[in-house]
């Protein structure tokens, strides 16, 4: 065995005190630490037992999540603290998404009939309802916003084509987008209101939304929602539980991937990933290392050199360091509905069964 040198010394100290330094900021995180240094998972209390599928995180320390019983979430100190609380006229409302801007500028989408959506602008103290919609066939599955302003909804379709909602306002109003503007949906075509990830936007006018069911396809529009065209997606069995669920877009706005799979299969990986080089306009299924499972969510984690993506769904959670083509399952926790990760930093919760709420921290390689 080579003796030790002092340069060898000197970096087993210094590999010493990073590991400490990162150890001490976990601890300083309430929660079970469940994988590695590298990419930690952090359970946290969350203080209810609802079904969480929307979640928000706005940075490091703000984070907004939402879900059945008209429930709300949020946390203004890293998830140290919850607050937990249903709001009491949409006691019978399921939020399936969340936005939310900064501590105190949030919106919800209630899915189902009524069709909600309510905003609030003092941190949940009040929400003021902005749209309802009881039409026959009404049912809002996710909606996203290019800046505080303008943002979109979608829909199931409604006499043969996808309900799509646009507002300018920061969503104190909505209007439809004329349904002659989207591309007819087929038989047995809708979106899955699972994690609030079924539609994203990237930029200023780019937006995408995947469907499933009888069939998988990808709706691309390049002017913030007003006109739509579509492609065929390679995921699913065409079976009513499966397809598309969830559509992510790297920074660029050139890679982009969708997951999903069969909800009543979660650990088959049967068709559950496909990745685009042409941001969206095609997509080529992944097969040698998909996801380990069905997966509801899948978003991109910035401040990371490769393009890197993480997925999740009831049976856990995957990572891809290359764009979406590789997958490489993550140790955590399992019940995962969404995943929302800060805009500018690797750091994001994740929500699910019976209130599940986990703390995500990527770190970087030095």
């Amino acid at each position: 065995m080579k003796p030790k040198t002092s340069a060898s010394i000197g970096i087993l100290i210094f590999l010493f005190l990073l590991d400490t330094s990162i150890m001490g900021k976990i601890r300083k995180t309430s929660g079970l630490v469940l994988s590695s240094q590298k990419n930690v998972w952090l359970v946290q209390e969350s203080g209810s037992t609802a079904s969480l599928r929307g979640v928000c995180a706005v940075s490091d320390r703000v984070a907004w999540a939402s879900g059945s019983g008209g429930t709300f979430l949020r946390t203004t100190d890293g998830g140290e603290h919850w607050t937990s609380v249903q709001i009491n006229e949409a006691a019978d409302s399921d939020f399936r998404d969340i936005e939310a801007f900064d501590s105190k500028n949030a919106l919800l989408l209630a899915a189902g009939k009524p069709a909600r959506i309510y905003k609030t602008t003092n941190g949940g103290l009040n929400w003021k309802e902005v749209y309802h919609n009881d039409s026959e066939g009404i049912f809002l599955d996710a909606f996203a916003f290019f800046d505080e302003k303008n943002g979109i909804a979608v829909g199931d379709p409604m006499e043969g084509r996808f309900f799509v909602l646009q507002t300018s306002d920061g969503g104190l109003t909505w209007k439809r987008i004329p349904a002659s503007n989207i591309p007819v949906s087929l038989p047995g075509e809708a979106c899955f209101a699972a994690s609030g990830t079924c539609l994203t936007v990237q930029g200023s006018q780019i937006a995408c939304f995947c469907t499933g069911g009888a069939v998988s396809r990808v709706f691309y529009s390049k002017n913030g929602g007003w006109t739509w065209n579509v492609t065929l997606s390679p995921l699913g069995d065409q079976s009513a539980s499966s397809g598309g669920f969830s559509i992510a877009f790297d920074h660029a706005g050139k890679n982009a991937v969708i997951v999903g799979g069969d909800y009543r299969k979660e650990t088959a990986v049967f068709k559950n990933a496909a990745l685009s080089l042409d941001g969206g306009r095609s997509w080529i299924l992944v097969e040698e290392h998909p996801p380990a499972g069905f997966r509801e969510c899948v978003v991109l984690v910035p401040g990371i050199k490769s393009t890197t993506f993480v997925s999740v769904g009831p049976s856990g959670s995957d990572v891809s360091t290359d764009g979406g083509q590789n997958w490489n399952p993550l140790d955590g926790p399992t019940g995962i509905h969404a995943l929302s990760i800060c805009k500018t930093e690797p750091v994001g919760w994740a929500v699910g069964k019976n209130g599940l709420m986990a703390k995500f921290i990527f770190y970087k390689k030095l």
